[in-house]
């Protein structure tokens, strides 16, 4: 069930009023579970201002900035620590040979957000994001490419994740994999993420699915 809050919420973050979004939260949690005022409440909000800006309504800026006032509040009432925090893969996001880094704060914001851990790596080469999604054990690994070279580079990635035996999913997003419809499944990756908030679905779905049976 849909919050009565979410309007309210969308307004806050949209006009990146950090303070009545607060007390949006506050009111929508109430000494109710924390988790619930996040899935109720957050979520829709952070959904609904994504499909503003894939219908032109609003700047991918005031995005990004609701997606970071969102985390900073999420972390208030779920810190890293908390039991609360949703069961879920262990998680990593990279930008793969690329410095254009907006597309992959945007979606690590929103699933912290959204309740979910994961570890940032930034901007890294193909080799040192093989090496740290092995060492992290990492289950699902989310990619963001901007040009298609780097993109067409994830087929790589891929394959030295199965060669190292990692049942690792790589899930992909960027202007490549928008804009070819296939190339995600040309490159051997899991799945593709048109949007931020995708992202949310897809770790919702490596549960869903079995993914998650330790």
């Amino acid at each position: 069930m849909q919050s009565p809050h979410v309007d309210e919420l969308t307004d806050a973050l949209l006009a990146m009023d950090r303070v009545r979004a607060s007390e949006c939260m506050k009111s929508a949690v109430n000494g109710g579970p924390p988790l619930q005022g996040v899935e109720t409440l957050v979520v829709p909000a952070l959904d609904r201002i994504g499909e503003m800006w894939a219908e032109g309504g609003v700047a991918l800026s005031q995005v990004y900035m609701s997606g970071r006032i969102c985390e900073e509040l999420v972390d208030q009432i779920l810190p890293p620590a908390s039991p609360s925090r949703k069961r879920q893969p262990r998680m990593a996001i990279a930008v793969l040979e690329d410095q254009h880094l907006l597309g992959k704060r945007i979606v690590y914001a929103i699933l912290r957000a959204s309740g979910y851990e994961l570890e940032d790596y930034g901007a890294v080469e193909l080799d040192t994001l093989v090496t740290r999604a092995l060492d992290d054990d990492i289950e699902l690994l989310l990619v963001s490419t901007l040009m298609l070279p780097a993109a067409l580079r994830v087929a790589d990635l891929v394959s030295a994740l199965k060669e190292a035996g990692s049942d690792c999913r790589v899930v992909v997003g960027g202007a490549p994999f928008t804009l070819t419809e296939d190339l995600w499944k040309d490159v051997g990756a899991y799945a593709m993420g048109a949007t931020a908030t995708d992202a949310i679905e897809l770790a919702s779905a490596w549960r869903d699915d079995g993914g998650g049976q330790q």
